[in-house]
């Protein structure tokens, strides 16, 4: 191989993988919307039918799930994943800022990304953001015992496989979330990596305060990822405004599709 060629290939390796665009559709000021761990753009599809009135709506997949490429040798950290997030922006070559909506994980992604390109996002919204401290940053005794028990909770859904695979598949049938929630063996490293990676190992926190955009937060009152201590804390952020959903979860059920539409505007 001639050295150019081995040139092309180093940078190309270098270069970020860009992620399947699943959705643009509408016309009118941009948002931009990326679905959480195990999920799909299908998290949105009780959103998009009303924003696609007045927005132009963008959907994203993440790296290794849904349609997008799951590279080998992929670590699925943060940054990894915010490259990719940044590289396929690029290249739609929007030419003004827009409004940034992450789902679960794509709510902390979001939030290290606005964090990192404050010209290109003009508002933040994070739905059902799984935003935690380390136990040992926590004061408060029962905040600290209930994170601690989400980690324990991660870490054997990482080395469980089978149980971790089945338990997704028998959620998924039962409530008909097809591929609003999967875990397969095409996205397992991605599930477990980002899991591991960018949830039980996060600095959002730190993320969402560095964010110099209007920031809305939007949750269900029965969201069983959330963490009430670092809710609480983020709450109190003068640029964040909390919005809870009675009766919903942590999924975008109808409710909290509604309230979503509604804080966009």
């Amino acid at each position: 191989m001639s050295w150019w060629r081995r040139l092309r290939a180093a940078l190309s390796r270098r270069r970020p993988p860009l992620l399947h665009v699943a959705g643009d559709t509408g016309e009118g000021p941009v948002v931009i919307l990326i679905h959480g761990i195990a999920s799909s753009a299908a998290t949105f599809r009780r959103v998009i039918p009303d924003l696609e009135k007045h927005y132009r709506c963008i959907s994203l997949e993440l790296l290794g799930f849904g349609e997008s490429p799951a590279p080998e040798g992929a670590t699925y950290t943060i940054e990894e994943h915010v490259a990719s997030i940044k590289a396929t922006i690029a290249s739609l070559k929007l030419g003004a800022p827009f409004i940034l909506v992450g789902h679960s994980l794509g709510g902390l992604l979001s939030a290290r990304y606005a964090a990192q390109n404050p010209a290109q996002v003009s508002r933040l919204i994070l739905v059902s953001p799984p935003v935690y401290l380390s136990p040992m940053e926590l004061a408060d005794p029962a905040a600290r015992a209930q994170v601690s028990l989400y980690l324990r909770v991660y870490e054997f859904l990482r080395t469980n496989k089978d149980f971790t695979m089945a338990t997704a598949a028998t959620i998924s049938r039962m409530l008909k979330l097809g591929t609003a929630l999967e875990v397969s063996e095409r996205n397992w490293s991605a599930f477990i990596l980002s899991l591991q990676n960018c949830i039980e190992s996060q600095t959002t926190v730190a993320d969402i305060a560095a964010v110099r955009v209007p920031i809305d937060v939007v949750y269900g009152a029965l969201d069983q990822f959330l963490a009430p201590g670092t809710m609480r804390i983020i709450g109190q952020m003068r640029h964040v405004t909390m919005h809870r959903v009675e009766v919903n979860d942590h999924l975008v059920r109808p409710r909290l599709a509604r309230e979503l539409v509604k804080v966009i505007g």
